[in-house]
């Protein structure tokens, strides 16, 4: 389609559903999920184990093809963590899988289809279990790693860096830089004193925030009726 039919009343109500899909069924998944998530397909999202928690104002973004996936381990010598600062946004596909600890700052965006785990999962020689060969991985505040990126066991990423699409992210990144490549390398440096919009200055007033989203979908569905929309669907035209 090449524009929004749904009349709004109809992805009003949606939207409440949604949220009430959150609250019951999701919510109660992870140890904590902070205040007012936006979640998009929430029955898509794959949360799995203990010791998984999201901050406050997270927006997490699945597809029927990329759903979020979220993973801890327990068993011996692993008991696995993530923990999600505020103001995060998540991607479809984006994968975190701990059998440690994984740790994001506030402020993050993870594009889509990122992996990130703690573990090589088997070692070079004991392939059986997981032995020697898991580390924490901590990535600072307002780190934005790109599309399909992947940061592996041990790796610290540090505040306002950015991780280039496609990168293979094996040793420390500082704080300031864009880093990209496999193995990923420092490209360009950042000016840390250069001012930085992040995601919490959406919601600095979160309630005119959520009002602006309100308004502007009745601007962009005004007009749209509920047999219009069913037109769409059952008979679409090119001009649809």
């Amino acid at each position: 389609m090449r524009r929004e039919h749904r009349p709004y009343r109809l992805k009003y109500w949606l939207g409440k559903l949604n949220r009430g899909y959150v609250r019951h069924f999701l919510q109660p998944q992870f140890d904590a999920l902070g205040q007012a998530p936006i979640v998009v397909q929430p029955h898509r999202m794959r949360v799995f184990g203990q010791h998984i928690s999201i901050g406050h104002f997270a927006h997490l973004i699945n597809s029927q093809q990329q759903p979020i996936q979220l993973t801890t381990w327990r068993g011996k010598g692993m008991d696995g963590h993530i923990e999600i600062g505020d103001y995060c946004l998540i991607s479809p596909g984006t994968t975190l899988i701990s059998a440690q600890q994984i740790t994001v700052g506030d402020n993050c965006m993870l594009a889509a289809g990122c992996y990130i785990s703690d573990s090589d999962w088997h070692g070079l020689y004991n392939r059986l279990r997981p032995f020697r060969c898991t580390k924490p991985i901590s990535i600072g505040n307002n780190v934005w790693i790109g599309h399909r990126a992947q940061v592996g066991k041990g790796v610290s990423i540090g505040d306002n860096s950015v991780v280039g699409a496609g990168a293979v992210v094996v040793k420390d990144v500082p704080a300031n830089v864009v880093v990209a490549g496999n193995p990923a390398v420092v490209v360009k440096k950042l000016d840390p004193e250069r001012r930085m919009l992040k995601r919490e200055r959406l919601f600095t007033d979160a309630e005119h925030y959520h009002d602006n989203m309100d308004q502007l979908d009745r601007y962009l569905m005004q007009g749209n009726s509920f047999l219009g929309w069913l037109k769409t669907l059952l008979f679409p035209s090119r001009n649809d």
